[in-house]
């Protein structure tokens, strides 16, 4: 039933945004931007705060117009920032804590645009990758760890700022290609091809690349930071072959493919290897 009505809610969407673009194009544009690019789910307040994160330190960090939400596991001098997807949180990352904890480490995670308690309206990799650069500065970390949109974000990131303090990156289920994720979209709710080329032109402006240059495989080419990808065989999300992309073109990377996690990947033995690859344990 839920996927029925789900089909039929995404389908009447595209229907309406394809019947506007004859007569206003560019309020059909814009309408289709925002289903987008605006989350419709992961925002909390402080009195919905989730049980994993009134155990952190909350900091609100204000920079110009923008509110980014951090929550610090005070630990030792090593830092880990963790990055979590598209219509998430930082709650996302409360089975993997208990593993991170163990080393010692001060573990740090932010919410997203539009996520969490952060403000915004919009969630996008470059503005995503902007907080990430605001809360490095601050808080200097040597790791970073993100899930989904939020690895493609990490990739991105490094890619764009060339922090010379972080060592390794883990991306967990990421996405490469902007390209697909945008024609992922379109066949979603079925635009029609003035929707779909008026994307594609605004994208491209706002990227100031061609879209299919804008790629987790491409940032991989120019970061020198050690990584460690998961990505499952079944994840029907992110499929498995974008997992694959990025490992091809990353030169010290290590590859892990698992089965049965699907897209969430929340699973013990992996938290253990992503441990190992951190912490170089046995």
């Amino acid at each position: 039933m839920k996927k029925t009505f789900y089909f039929l809610f995404t389908k009447s969407i595209g229907s309406y945004i394809n019947l506007m673009s004859f007569v206003f194009p560019r309020k059909a544009t814009q309408i289709a931007h925002g289903y987008f690019s605006e989350p419709r789910k992961g925002k909390f307040t402080i009195d919905t705060l989730p049980q994993t994160l009134k155990e952190a330190q909350l900091e609100t960090i204000q920079h110009n117009e923008d509110a980014i939400q951090t929550y610090i596991w005070k630990g030792n001098n090593t830092i880990i920032l963790l990055i979590h997807g598209w219509e998430s949180n930082s709650s996302r990352w409360k089975k993997m804590l208990p593993y991170l904890k163990k080393s010692g480490s001060t573990i740090i995670a932010i919410d997203g645009p539009a996520q969490g308690m952060s403000s915004g309206i919009e969630f996008t990799v470059t503005k995503y990758a902007e907080f990430i650069d605001i809360a490095a500065k601050k808080y200097q970390p040597n790791y970073i760890i993100g899930h989904s949109m939020g690895g493609q974000t990490c990739l991105y990131y490094q890619y764009k700022y060339q922090n010379p303090n972080v060592q390794k990156i883990v991306v967990l289920g990421a996405p490469s290609d902007f390209s697909i994720i945008l024609k992922n979209f379109t066949n979603l709710l079925s635009l029609n091809n003035t929707i779909t080329k008026a994307l594609i032109n605004k994208y491209t402006q706002y990227l100031n690349q061609h879209l299919d240059q804008f790629s987790s495989k491409e940032f991989v080419t120019k970061i020198d930071v050690k990584g460690l990808i998961a990505h499952d065989i079944e994840d029907m999300v992110v499929l498995f072959d974008e997992g694959e992309k990025i490992a091809e073109s990353w030169k010290d990377v290590q590859f892990i493919a698992t089965k049965g996690l699907g897209h969430k990947l929340h699973d013990d033995d992996l938290y253990r290897k992503v441990y190992a690859f951190l912490f170089e344990t046995e």
